[in-house]
């Protein structure tokens, strides 16, 4: 069924890769069907309990494809339409505002990681921007690129980079449209982590490893939905809901298992979903 990318399932991790290695994966509309499609399945499927995207060969995304980008600026607006791919991962209750091309990742009931692998350039930066965490390679390169091409801050990226770098910070990324090596995205807050190349992937899947080997995916879930629907409560409200959802919380399997594990002394043995 897919073209443009991977999708592999090795419990407790999937990992959907970017996969049009000679353009550097460019971003096509039918990339992002594919995403969408794959992600659905591995947010479904009990065996994962993370969900990883990075990119084929030597980058993972350079952004929109140029042949794309040449059509529209030719006046071809038409977005094609995948209907055998037609998916809705993700938690509605959300809201529209975490529903969005690729906003959706944020809503999604599974930690998304981005295994960043070199450059990543336009759009790739925001669809980025909404995995839940992001390691880079050190041969990985970044920028925003818009301003450079007459376009403007895309895809949701003046809400979601000040939130992550700071409003400082991302105005220069924007603004600029200029490169940063992996060390200076990490330095700024743009990437959780930098490793040497050939320990990226490896890391991510000890990570997700150890995220199955001992977090409760429930949990996981919960604190997900609540740290992207907080970006739009007051404190009170964040407070509030806090409280209720830890009084449900206490009437849950995974925090007996939890307390009785802990007080074992062993790994706990918490319910996939």
């Amino acid at each position: 069924m897919y073209e443009q990318i991977r999708y592999e399932v090795d419990d407790p991790m999937a990992t959907i890769t970017l996969d049009r290695s000679e353009r550097l994966n460019a971003w096509t509309d039918r990339m992002g069907a594919e995403l969408r499609h794959a992600v659905a399945q591995a947010e479904a499927d009990p065996s994962v309990v993370a969900i990883v995207i990075t990119g084929a060969g030597r980058g993972f995304c350079a952004g929109a494809d140029l042949g794309q980008l040449e059509a529209i600026g030719l006046g071809d607006r038409h977005s094609e339409a995948f209907g055998d791919l037609a998916a809705d991962p993700g938690d509605p209750s959300l809201g529209p505002s975490f529903r969005g091309p690729y906003t959706y990742l944020l809503s999604v009931r599974k930690p998304v990681i981005a295994a960043i692998n070199g450059p990543c350039a336009g759009m790739a930066v925001p669809i980025a921007l909404c995995a839940d965490l992001r390691f880079a390679s050190d041969r990985a390169v970044f920028t925003t690129a818009f301003v450079q091409r007459g376009l403007i801050a895309e895809w949701g990226i003046s809400w979601l980079l000040p939130r992550v770098v700071g409003t400082a910070h991302a105005l220069d990324l924007l603004l600029s449209g200029r490169k940063l090596d992996a060390a200076e995205a990490e330095r700024m807050g743009l990437v959780n982590r930098t490793l040497p190349h050939d320990e990226l992937l490896p890391f991510v899947k000890r990570y997700v490893a150890e995220l199955a080997a001992n977090c409760s995916p429930t949990s996981m879930r919960i604190m997900k939905r609540q740290v992207y629907h907080d970006l739009t409560r007051s404190l009170e409200e964040a407070h509030g809901v806090a409280v209720a959802e830890m009084i449900a919380s206490f009437d849950r399997p995974d925090f007996k298992e939890g307390v009785s594990s802990f007080l074992q002394k062993r790994k706990p043995r918490f319910g996939r979903i």
